[in-house]
């Protein structure tokens, strides 16, 4: 999130790595990156840093589905995907600390540059070759498996709560505005997706990173690694390639396309139903949730990056 937690401090963030990672932590700085979670680069002594994140729980995850879905992660990297950026287990092995509501984690910092979203030849060859050596790997046991995002229910409630007007911030009015127009068509795409989804094999799916787009992605005098493993599931192989042109089977890389855009307004929704203050994140948000209600059907890393 581009603004640090108003309902956490640094010295909170701290006290927790130390207790959970490194005793001798003893410098905090909130990261202005990302999107959805929070980040701070804690330090020791100068030397050496972590990256850690702030999940919040309770929209795509709980405590139990994290702390699986990090260990899968570490358990990818421990098999030689040396790609796989994983979370650090703490002393009693477990690899998220309770922080409130929400759940703290940290990985080892790793200089390097990520992309703008998009892919230049090289990095989708290069991409295409991490991700089907993530896909061959047998998914780690315990791993949390995709199902749909989202319900038949959504455009009816929708539709139900945007009859009255949304004043809790600046931006609440110009986001139910656009919602309410395009009723009819978050009603065909729901449905089009949940078609789609209702095809789809079980016994075909692989570990999926989820949003393996370059802002995802470093680049690092030793190889590209692929970071926030937070989105990893058993899942079809196409809710990574709907980043890649002309991958996978058309039909789930249209689902996967359909279930980030219905995803997001959804989730955007709750956002400007709800207080907020016109922050940078709220027009950042506000621009991602027009974006989603107006864009032609798109499979490319542009359309699936906030961050």
């Amino acid at each position: 999130m581009r603004e640090a937690p108003p309902h956490v401090t640094e010295a909170a963030v701290l006290a927790v790595v130390r207790d959970r990672w490194w005793p001798d932590a003893d410098d905090v700085v909130h990261l202005p990156v990302g999107f959805g979670a929070w980040h701070w680069r804690v330090a020791a002594g100068g030397r050496h840093a972590l990256f850690v994140t702030l999940d919040r729980l309770g929209v795509h995850h709980t405590a139990d589905s994290l702390e699986a879905t990090y260990a899968g992660a570490a358990e990818l990297a421990g098999r030689g995907l040396d790609f796989v950026v994983p979370p650090l287990p703490g002393p009693d092995g477990r690899f998220t600390a309770g922080f409130g509501p929400d759940a703290l984690s940290a990985t080892r910092w790793h200089d390097g540059t990520s992309g703008d979203a998009s892919f230049t030849d090289a990095q989708a060859r290069a991409t295409a070759e991490l991700l089907d050596a993530l896909h061959a790997e047998p998914p780690p046991a315990g791993l949390p498996r995709w199902h749909p995002l989202v319900g038949p229910d959504l455009p009816e409630q929708l539709g139900a709560r945007t009859l009255t007007p949304w004043t809790h911030g600046p931006h609440g009015e110009t986001a139910r505005d656009a919602i309410r127009e395009r009723i009819d068509d978050i009603a065909r795409w729901t449905a089009d997706y949940l078609r789609l989804a209702a095809s789809t094999d079980p016994g075909t799916w692989v570990s999926t990173h989820g949003e393996p787009h370059t802002r995802n992605q470093l680049a690092t005098d030793d190889g590209t690694l692929l970071v926030d493993w937070e989105s990893l599931r058993l899942a079809p192989r196409e809710r990574d390639l709907r980043y890649l042109a002309n991958q996978g089977d058309p039909a789930l890389v249209e689902m996967f396309d359909l279930e980030w855009r219905l995803d997001e307004i959804s989730q955007y929704a709750d956002w400007f139903e709800a207080p907020h203050a016109g922050t940078e994140s709220d027009r950042v948000a506000l621009g991602g949730l027009l974006h989603e209600l107006t864009r032609e059907a798109d499979h490319s890393a542009e359309a699936h990056a906030r961050g």
